[in-house]
């Protein structure tokens, strides 16, 4: 099971200038939950933008860049290769950014955790469209803004409808 974890405003976006666009400790919590004791796959500039491995996961980081070295992750060439290491650790495996990653993952991916925020804010960076066609949105919570998070989101599930041969 592949599931990409993504928070994005109405239009998709997920970042700008390699940040998130937004503080949801709300948000940060239910990452923390669903990722913690599996392997997470992402980009470089993601892990770098994070600034450190995350507690409890495997930290796989995907990177073209041939003389990078980071303490406590593992640094692959490739999405196939950061699959690869993931499933011999645990089935589960979460891809967590950024929207390169993204694009080259969505159509290996099982399942979709979105964090949509009620807002339009400046990016540079998007989550590719989500095709009804493809996915079913199963779950979705909703919660308010609150003197911790500055806008509503909700929790959404989407679960692949047709599995690709």
């Amino acid at each position: 099971m592949i599931t990409i974890v993504v928070a994005m405003g109405l239009d998709n976006e997920i970042g700008a200038d390699n940040q998130l666009l937004w503080h949801l400790p709300k948000d940060l919590n239910h990452f923390k939950e669903i990722t913690s004791g599996h392997p997470i796959i992402m980009g470089r500039k993601t892990y770098e933008s994070i600034g450190k491995p995350l507690p409890n996961r495997t930290n796989i980081v995907v990177s073209r860049k041939k003389d990078w070295f980071e303490e406590g992750i593992l640094i692959v060439g490739s999405i196939k290769e950061a699959v690869k290491f993931a499933k011999k650790i645990d089935e589960e495996v979460f891809i967590i950014g950024g929207g390169n990653i993204y694009e080259q993952t969505l159509e290996l991916t099982d399942k979709i955790e979105v964090t949509l925020v009620k807002t339009n804010i400046k990016a540079d960076t998007f989550f590719p469209k989500i095709s009804p066609k493809i996915w079913n949105k199963t779950e979705e919570v909703c919660h308010g803004k609150d003197d911790k998070n500055e806008f509503d989101f909700c929790f959404q599930t989407y679960e692949r409808k047709v599995k690709l041969t």
